[in-house]
């Protein structure tokens, strides 16, 4: 059926009590996980409408175009979402480093024995 959730060809997503999806963010040529960040309705319309992402920031309360204090934009080359429309893969080209502490991607570290350390 044209607009069943999980087999449709409809956009329907299932934003959380807050109002909120999950947004999870690659690298479109390396394939690198960048970053996950949550959207609400506006900055996915944003998002599609500029090809630029928008998130909606929880600590903030409020919507945020990635990289506009930074320039470190992310462009989109292509949003998919998951079966039961509840989250989303967006790939981009970064214009710099997608984390706000200067790292390409905000997943730097890993865990080893109860402790942070650096992946190279």
């Amino acid at each position: 059926m044209e607009n069943d959730r999980e087999t449709g060809n409809m956009l329907q997503p299932k934003y959380d009590s807050k109002g909120l999806i999950t947004a999870v963010v690659t690298d479109d040529s390396s394939g690198e996980l960048l970053m996950l960040a949550y959207m609400n309705a506006e900055a996915l319309q944003l998002t599609q409408d500029s090809g630029v992402a928008h998130f909606y920031s929880r600590s903030r309360q409020c919507l945020w175009k990635k990289g506009e204090t930074s320039g470190n934009i992310l462009t989109v080359t292509e949003m998919r979402i998951d079966c039961d429309q509840d989250a989303l893969w967006i790939k981009v080209v970064p214009a710099g480093p997608a984390c706000h502490t200067g790292q390409t991607s905000c997943f730097y570290r890993k865990i080893v024995d109860g402790k942070l350390e650096p992946v190279p």
